[in-house]
């Protein structure tokens, strides 16, 4: 009997040991925001082991990480896709399927795609979307500006309707606004993201953020790649296409509208996003409004306009853009309940990944033709300025001042009530200066900032001798103009002229522009760039004491 007992004693002590060690099924794993009623966001540790604990529930999850952030922290990454070995850039490109990256939380205080990036991981995990993962393959990265996500405070973001227990910065540690620097590449992070696209090299990218702009009737705003320089068969797809398959997904679905990103403002004033030579900060800007008070309606004969942010390709749908690829930004409506930002944003990725699996092989071909595509002898844009278009329905919204509980703040809640507003389309951008690009650059082997940020880039270069005829460009102004994130903003002016001396047995770095990235290289290299070498700095000793010829040079 004594036996029996000690072998029942064991048993039931194992069982026990068993059922302590079990973790909850995959369903039942909530987000911070699920858990918390919404009234919380996550932290860093909360993503990783909610990241870890969907790659431990699924084979076909597999967690990893990308790089550090400035504080040091990893950044984590989730690599989705059904026979796969691993997490690397190797099998996922072998896979031949398309490669989807989804990106949330650049700015820390707009949370929601950091939590629908997260709600996506664990429905794959739980076998969700399997449709999908026939055509698509997957890099999750919810938490990208991990460092000012820690930053939580309930005064961060102002009026935002939440979460009403606080929420990141928009900067991150080094109080770099990391949407600003995908060309200079000053943040850790900037450097790991171009990185992750070097290696895995998407062919779609999202970019999950929350509006901070004009009380409009969305639930959502989106905009593609707005410089003029990218491929026009990516921007075409995207507005023929997909961002109308995505409306129209939302409304039948939900009840729920979406329109391009975009604030209310008065012609000649209001504060929308800058055009050729505006603040390089500028854009995404609040429109005109005083908090929680509504806007009321323009006087009578005065149609406002409906203006989109900046064209620059330090913006990172701009950046995926200028590299052949789909981007698609998404703008959940800062004043609708925490709960239903993360709902419209799930919304949007539902529609948009649907469209993109039934059309995933249409998408290869568009990227793949782009980067064959021959744009040498052609004019691109070195600036650009808004492209006035005709009048178009906005659908504008109102709020009401709600306290936060944590501090007795108001915040902005939005009031069912939509009104339809003719506004002046100005929604996209066109050239304002152009250039002719040439078949090749040639940089200095001294010019040693710039060659470094270019191979970053991933701009294919390789040292050579010059050949052929030459040309310099002749400098007629050279200005240092607006102080931006440590960076004085520096433009040029002159023509492409100049026969320079010749340099003998001088060896240079040739830029090619019959390479997948010769959009990217042109914008980087072109010295009248807006968002180029010479705007960020990178040829700063080159261009000193009065320089009369640029330091790169071209041939026709």
């Amino acid at each position: 009997m004594r036996r029996v007992a000690a072998v029942l004693l064991i048993a039931a002590g194992m069982t026990l040991g068993t059922h302590a060690q079990q973790k909850p099924p995959i369903a039942e794993l909530k987000t911070t925001a699920e858990a918390s009623g919404f009234k919380s966001t996550s932290s860093y540790e909360d993503v990783v082991k909610f990241m870890k604990a969907a790659d431990e529930a699924s084979p076909i999850i597999f967690y990893s990480s990308y790089g550090q952030t400035f504080e040091g922290r990893d950044m984590p990454l989730a690599v989705v896709g059904t026979g796969l070995k691993d997490a690397s850039a190797a099998a996922v490109k072998a896979s031949g399927k398309l490669r989807v990256h989804i990106q949330g939380n650049i700015h820390a205080g707009e949370v929601e795609g950091k939590e629908s990036a997260q709600i996506l991981l664990r429905e794959f995990a739980m076998g969700e979307h399997k449709d999908w993962l026939q055509s698509m393959v997957f890099l999750i990265t919810p938490i990208f500006n991990a460092d000012g996500n820690e930053k939580m405070a309930v005064t961060n973001r102002g009026t935002q309707n939440g979460p009403i227990n606080g929420m990141g910065t928009r900067p991150n540690a080094q109080g770099l606004n990391i949407n600003r620097d995908f060309m200079k590449l000053d943040t850790p992070e900037g450097k790991a993201f171009v990185k992750l696209w070097n290696d895995y090299d998407p062919q779609v990218g999202f970019d999950l953020h929350t509006s901070d702009g004009s009380y409009h009737g969305y639930h959502l705003t989106y905009s593609p790649p707005l410089n003029p320089d990218t491929s026009p068969a990516i921007v075409k797809l995207m507005i023929d296409e997909w961002f109308p398959y995505v409306t129209k997904d939302m409304k039948a679905k939900h009840g729920w509208e979406s329109f391009y990103y975009g604030n209310a403002a008065t012609p000649g004033g209001g504060r929308g996003a800058a055009g050729a030579g505006g603040a390089p900060g500028a854009g995404r800007g609040r429109g005109e409004r005083v908090a929680c008070q509504n806007t009321p309606a323009p006087p009578e004969g005065v149609t406002r306009e409906w203006r989109t942010f900046e064209h620059g390709a330090r913006f990172h749908n701009n950046y995926v853009g200028m590299r052949n690829r789909f981007a698609l930004l998404s703008e959940a409506y800062a004043y609708a309940t925490f709960e239903d930002r993360i709902k419209a944003t799930n919304y949007f990725m539902e529609g948009a990944l649907d469209f993109a699996h039934k059309n995933a092989a249409r998408l290869k071909k568009v990227v793949a033709d782009a980067d064959k595509e021959k744009i040498v002898g052609t004019t691109l844009a070195t600036t650009a300025k808004f492209k006035r278009g005709g009048n178009v329905p906005i659908l504008m919204g109102e709020v009401e001042a709600v306290k936060n509980p944590n501090n007795n703040a108001d915040l902005c809640n939005r009031k069912d009530v939509v009104r339809a507003e003719q506004m002046v389309d100005m929604m996209w951008f066109e050239a304002n200066a152009t250039e002719t690009v040439p078949a090749a650059y040639y940089i200095p082997l001294t010019a040693t900032k710039a060659i470094e940020v270019l191979k970053a880039h991933g701009i294919q270069m390789k040292e050579m001798m010059l050949a052929g005829s030459i040309d310099g460009f002749g400098i007629t102004a050279n200005t240092a103009g607006q102080n931006f994130e440590g960076h004085v903003m520096r433009r040029v002016e002159g023509t492409w002229s100049v026969k320079p001396d010749m340099l003998g047995n001088v060896k240079f770095w040739e830029v090619r522009m019959d390479q997948p990235l010769a959009r990217l290289a042109f914008d980087l290299i072109e010295p009248t760039s807006d968002d180029g070498l010479v705007a960020w700095n990178f040829l700063e000793d080159e261009l000193k004491n009065d320089a009369k010829l640029y330091p790169i040079l071209r041939r026709k």
